[in-house]
């Protein structure tokens, strides 16, 4: 009988396999998200400076509504742009 080592795949057997997604905020027990630190706050903001849905970067609703009101005030303070080409 051969092994699972010894049977080629004609296509990857990980296909359909989704990585678990999770709430970083929660995972490693951060309470507040400063909208002084952009560095931290462009990890939850595409390209062109739109903020990425919760399906996307796995987050709560709780730290998703959080996450959006620091980038918001970021914004209003001329930390990080409204609209940007090729931010990241």
């Amino acid at each position: 009988m051969a092994t699972r080592d010894q049977i080629k795949f004609l296509s990857n057997p990980n296909i359909g396999k989704r990585k678990k997604k999770y709430c970083r905020f929660r995972r490693y027990g951060i309470k507040y998200i400063d909208y002084k630190d952009p560095d931290f706050l462009l990890q939850f903001v595409n390209e062109q400076g739109k903020i990425l849905p919760r399906r996307i970067t796995g987050n709560s609703l709780k730290y998703q509504r959080r996450i959006a009101t620091a980038v918001k005030r970021a914004r209003h303070l001329a930390l990080m742009p409204y609209v940007a080409d090729l931010l990241k």
